[in-house]
């Protein structure tokens, strides 16, 4: 398999104080990387360290094979685009303005592709409307659009839908999707939001206190969580009969609702249901598990948020 990003026994201190101690993670290519941990457990710190925007105190890092030592990891840093704590932009230039210093910035020839990204970020209807009248969700938009100037392929969000509205966390979201299966860039994207990144993620990482105490792909934690759905219904006791038939493991929740374990499909226990004269109310697919998976990993309650 090939990595984007490599780190091996990764350590920052400040002073006594261990903000990455002794990462070692993969970060394949074409991967939504997930980086999973409450604030404070050392997100930011890796992705600046990773960005070249603070030196490691111990262990190591590579970017496309090469080693943050080499004189060749310039070139490799020019392949990444970085949203870091909060979008890079000018709040008093219009959307297309920023996108033209960055281009300067770089030192690119033309300003060919701008108008190109603007659409594909959402933003190509902006005009001359300054970004300080932007939404929270229009921001971090722009500041996407300007972490891709220069066509990177490898790209590190951080927090990127924190303090978003709804509606803000689903353009947030479809873009990501867009430019890994669309762009094919890799996306190394930290939250404490699980609900979200299971959503997107086809990697993970967990991160307590400096330390990755878990790397899993997707696929491989679908099989070890455990997968439920809770229903609500208008005769419980119908609910049972039906499940015990079916032979679903279950647990019933309160009066009305019911905890299903395992996949079935919803037309077949509605149906079911009918025939006990039983209405199905309410099927909500439970968000816990992954939070779940974490808390058992790292100890503790209400660690991460799941929405």
């Amino acid at each position: 398999m090939e990595y984007v990003l490599q780190t091996k026994d990764l350590t920052k201190r400040y002073r006594k104080y261990k903000a990455l101690d002794g990462i070692t993670m993969n970060v394949p290519k074409g991967s939504v990387y997930g980086l999973v941990g409450r604030n404070g457990a050392g997100k930011t710190t890796l992705m600046r360290v990773v960005c070249g925007l603070q030196e490691p105190s111990g262990g190591s890092y590579s970017i496309y094979g090469v080693d943050y030592s080499d004189r060749k990891i310039a070139a490799s840093r020019r392949r990444m685009g970085a949203v870091i704590e909060k979008p890079a932009i000018y709040l008093n230039m219009t959307a297309k303005q920023n996108m033209k210093v960055q281009y300067s910035l770089l030192g690119l020839p033309s300003d060919d592709g701008i108008d190109e990204l603007l659409d594909l970020v959402g933003l190509a209807d902006t005009g001359k409307k300054k970004a300080r009248r932007f939404s929270l969700g229009m921001k971090q938009r722009l500041g996407i659009a300007v972490a891709l100037a220069g066509s990177p392929d490898f790209l590190l969000l951080d927090e990127p839908i924190n303090g978003l509205d709804p509606q803000g966390i689903v353009e947030i979201r479809e873009l990501i999707l867009k430019l890994s299966r669309e762009q094919n860039i890799t996306v190394l994207i930290s939250s404490h939001i699980l609900s979200e990144l299971s959503l997107l993620a086809t990697h993970y990482g967990f991160v307590d206190k400096g330390r990755l105490i878990k790397e899993i792909s997707a696929e491989e934690l679908e099989k070890q969580v455990r997968k439920s759905m809770k229903v609500k219904v208008s005769d419980t006791r119908a609910l049972s009969r039906v499940l015990d038939k079916l032979g679903l493991e279950y647990e019933m929740i309160s009066d009305s609702e019911g905890k299903i374990y395992g996949s079935i499909s919803v037309t077949q226990l509605t149906t079911a249901l009918m025939d006990e004269g039983c209405e199905l109310l309410t099927v909500t697919e439970a968000d816990e598990s992954l939070e779940s998976y974490f808390i058992d990993l790292v100890g503790g309650e209400n660690v991460v948020e799941t929405h």
